[in-house]
C-alpha cells in the first residue's frame, strides 16, 4: 500500500530522521550556489555602484575603475586568505559571531552578530528586489505587480529551503553555473577581440555615448565610488560560518568551495573592469529613460543582440534574484548560534522536519517581507547599508582570529597573525571609508539599528539568566510529608464530562469543591440546575463510596460575569489556605474538527490564562478534555 502524502510533505518534502543529517551535507559543486550566489551575484552590480558614482567624470571616469576595482581586488584576496585559516580553526562554523565571541568576548560577538543579521535581511530584500527591478525594466508591463512578484519570489526561496540544504543546492545549481558561464565566454570572447585588435576592440551595438565632464576629479569623489564598489564582497564570509553544512572532509570542502566562489569572483571583477573601459561603456542613470545595466551593454557590444544576449540577462536576471539565497543558508546557522548562549529565543535552535533551522528561516521571511512591501519592492535606498555589516563583521573576526592565534601558539601561529591582522587592518580602513562615505546616504541607520538589536539580545540574555537563577534547586527532592492540593471543579450543569472531571478530582484529593456560577439569564429548557440535582447526584453517590462529599460552592453573577468569579473564588482560596497547593480541574470538550471550535464560546481557555496570570505559582491547572465522537 502507497503511505498518503501531506500537503507538507508535497511542499516540504517527507520529514528527515537526525540520523539522515549525514545524507544533507553537501560538497563543493552544491556549495557554490548555496553559499555564493550572493558573492556571484554581486559581479553584477558591484561595479556598475562605482562607475555610477563616476558619472559626473565622463569618459574620464573610466580611467578610474580598474584601479579602484583592483584595490577591492586585494582587499578580496586579503580577506580570502583570511577566511581560509578561519575554516581550518573553527571547523565547526567559523563566522564571525563565533570567532568574535570566543576571542575578542560577548559584547564583540554580539556586534558581529547584530551587523550580519541587519546585513543577511537586506541582502534578501535588496537581491529580490534588484531581480524583479531588471525584469520589469524588460517587461514593462509587470510594473503594477512588483510587490506581488517579489514576494512569490520570496516565499518560493523559504520553500526552496525549508526543504534542506542538499535540495536547495540542487535547485541552484543551474542558474548559478548558467551565469558563471554566460559571463565567463563574455569576457572570454571581449579579451579576444581586445587582443586581436590591438587593444581597441570595436563594439556589435555601440554603447551610449558618455555625457560630458561635469566635475573635477576629487579624493571624495574616488572615495565614494570605491565604497559603492565594495558591495561586490558581500556574501564572502557565508562559507565559513556554513562549514557545518559540507560532507566530510569539511573542512577541505569548505576551503575549496571559498577558494572557487573568490576565483570567479575575481575573474568577473577583473574581467568587467578592463572590458567596460576597453569598450567606452558607463553607467547610465539609474531611474533614467533610457537605462541600461553595465552588464547589457557589454554583453551587446561583445555578442550582439542576438539569442546569447537574452540567455545572459536571463541568468544574469534570475541569479540577482536568487543572491538573497545565501541570507537563507546562513542567518538560521547564525540565529542558532547566537541562541545557544541564550541571546536569542531557544526555538532559533531547533530544527525543523528537513533539518534546516526553521524559525531562522520564518523570522527571515518576516522582515525581508515587511522591507519588500514597506519599500514597494524598490530597495535601492537600502544599498548603501549594504557593506556596513559585512565590512564590520571581515574586520571583528580577523582581529578575533590574531587573538585566537597568540593564544594557541605553534609554528606557525606567528605567520597566521599577520595575515589576519593584515586582513584586520585592510576591512577595517575599508569600514571607515564606507561609513564616511556612506553616513549621509543611509549608512547611519546601521550606527543605529546594531546597538539596539545589541540591547535586545542583552535583554533575552537576562530573562534567561533568571529563569536559570529562579528554577535551579541545588538539593535533593523534598518528598516527606506532602499535603495533597485542594482540587476545585468549575462546573455549569451536571453532565457525562462533569462525572468525569469529579472522579478525576477523588483521585487527586480527597478536599474537592464544585464551585457553579449562577447568572440572571432564564434558564436552559430541560437541563436542570446544579443545585436541583446535587442530592442525588453528587452527594449521596459519594458518600455511599466513602468519600467526604465536595463542597458545592454556589457564586451568583448579577452582571452575567462567568470567567471572573471563578478566578476570584480561587485566588481567596489560595489565600485562605497559605501552605496548600489549589488544583482547578477545567472541563474541556475536544471537537473533532476545528472549525467546530467557532461554535464554543473558549471560557475555558481564558480562564486557564487568567490563572495562570493571577496566580502567585501555588495554583495548578490541569485539564480535562472529553473527546466528542459526533
Amino acid at each position: 500500500e502507497v503511505p498518503r502524502r501531506s500537503v507538507l510533505d508535497f511542499l516540504l518534502g517527507a520529514p528527515l530522521a537526525s540520523e539522515e543529517d549525514q545524507r544533507e551535507r553537501i560538497g563543493p559543486a552544491a556549495g557554490i550556489p548555496v553559499f555564493g550566489l550572493d558573492a556571484l551575484s554581486s559581479a553584477a552590480y558591484g561595479p556598475e555602484a562605482a562607475l555610477t558614482l563616476l558619472l559626473p567624470l565622463g569618459v574620464l571616469g573610466l580611467d578610474f575603475i580598474v584601479p579602484i576595482s583592483t584595490v577591492i581586488i586585494v582587499l578580496l584576496s586579503i580577506v580570502y586568505f583570511s577566511y581560509m585559516q578561519t575554516i581550518a580553526a573553527y571547523p565547526s562554523g567559523g563566522g564571525s559571531y563565533t570567532v568574535s565571541s570566543h576571542n575578542l568576548g560577548a559584547l564583540a560577538g554580539l556586534l558581529a552578530a547584530a551587523a550580519l543579521m541587519i546585513d543577511y535581511v537586506l541582502n534578501v530584500a535588496v537581491g529580490i528586489s534588484a531581480g524583479v527591478g531588471a525584469l520589469i525594466s524588460a517587461v514593462p508591463k509587470l510594473q503594477p505587480h512588483t510587490v506581488s512578484i517579489c514576494l512569490a519570489i520570496l516565499v518560493a526561496l523559504s520553500l526552496v529551503n525549508l526543504r534542506g540544504v542538499r535540495e536547495a543546492g540542487l535547485v541552484f545549481m543551474l542558474p548559478t553555473y548558467l551565469f558563471v558561464a554566460c559571463l565567463s565566454i563574455v569576457l572570454a570572447v571581449g579579451f579576444g577581440k581586445f587582443l586581436l585588435q590591438g587593444g581597441h576592440p570595436a563594439a556589435v551595438v555601440p554603447p551610449p555615448m558618455l555625457s560630458p565632464r561635469s566635475s573635477a576629479v576629487t579624493a571624495w569623489l574616488l572615495l565614494k565610488a570605491f565604497a559603492s564598489g565594495c558591495t561586490a564582497m558581500t556574501g564572502v564570509e557565508a562559507v565559513s560560518n556554513g562549514v557545518g553544512a559540507f560532507r566530510e572532509p569539511r573542512v577541505k570542502a569548505a576551503r575549496v568551495t571559498l577558494t572557487v566562489i573568490i576565483t570567479i569572483l575575481i575573474v568577473l571583477l577583473a574581467g568587467i573592469a578592463h572590458l567596460v573601459r576597453a569598450f567606452h561603456i558607463g553607467a547610465t542613470s539609474p531611474g533614467q529613460a533610457g537605462y541600461q545595466s553595465v552588464l547589457s551593454q557589454l554583453t551587446e557590444a561583445v555578442t550582439g543582440r542576438g539569442w546569447f544576449y537574452f540567455v545572459t540577462m536571463l541568468s544574469i536576471l534570475i541569479v540577482l534574484a536568487l543572491s538573497a539565497n545565501t541570507s537563507f543558508a546562513d542567518f538560521p546557522r547564525l540565529c542558532r548560534a547566537v541562541a545557544e548562549n541564550r541571546y536569542l529565543p531557544y526555538p532559533f535552535t531547533f530544527r525543523g522536519r528537513r533539518l534546516t533551522y526553521s524559525y531562522g528561516i520564518y523570522v527571515l521571511v518576516l522582515l525581508s517581507g515587511v522591507l519588500l512591501v514597506g519599500f514597494r519592492g524598490v530597495t535601492d535606498r537600502l544599498i548603501p547599508l549594504f557593506a556596513v555589516g559585512a565590512f564590520l563583521a571581515f574586520t571583528l573576526s580577523q582581529a578575533g582570529m590574531v587573538v585566537h592565534w597568540k593564544r594557541k601558539g605553534g609554528p606557525h601561529a606567528r605567520f597566521s597573525m599577520v595575515i589576519n591582522g593584515v586582513g584586520a587592518i585592510a576591512t577595517g580602513g575599508a569600514l571607515a571609508t564606507i561609513l564616511i562615505a556612506k553616513f549621509s546616504e543611509g549608512a547611519w541607520v546601521t550606527v543605529l539599528l546594531i546597538p539596539t538589536l545589541m540591547l535586545l539580545m542583552f535583554s533575552i540574555r537576562r530573562h534567561y539568566d533568571s529563569i536559570l537563577r529562579e528554577t535551579s534547586d541545588p538539593e535533593p527532592a523534598q518528598l516527606k510529608d506532602i499535603p495533597p492540593p485542594l482540587v476545585v471543579v468549575p462546573l455549569d450543569r451536571w453532565s457525562r464530562v462533569g462525572e468525569k472531571a469529579l472522579r478525576f478530582a477523588y483521585s487527586v484529593s480527597g478536599e474537592v469543591f464544585v464551585l457553579h456560577i449562577r447568572t440572571a439569564q432564564e434558564e436552559t429548557p430541560g437541563i436542570p440546575d446544579l443545585a436541583e440535582v446535587w442530592q442525588n447526584y453528587v452527594d449521596r453517590p459519594a458518600q455511599q463510596s466513602g468519600l467526604k462529599p465536595p463542597v458545592l460552592v454556589i457564586v451568583d453573577s448579577p452582571y452575567r460575569f462567568l470567567v471572573t468569579p471563578i478566578y476570584e473564588y480561587v485566588l481567596d482560596l489560595e489565600r485562605r489556605y497559605p501552605d496548600r497547593h489549589v488544583a482547578v480541574l477545567v472541563p474541556e470538550l475536544v471537537e473533532r474538527r476545528w472549525i467546530y471550535y467557532l461554535l464554543h464560546s473558549q471560557r475555558a481557555t481564558a480562564l486557564k490564562l487568567i490563572l495562570y496570570r493571577k496566580g502567585n505559582g501555588r495554583i495548578i491547572v490541569i485539564n480535562v478534555p472529553w473527546y466528542l465522537r459526533c
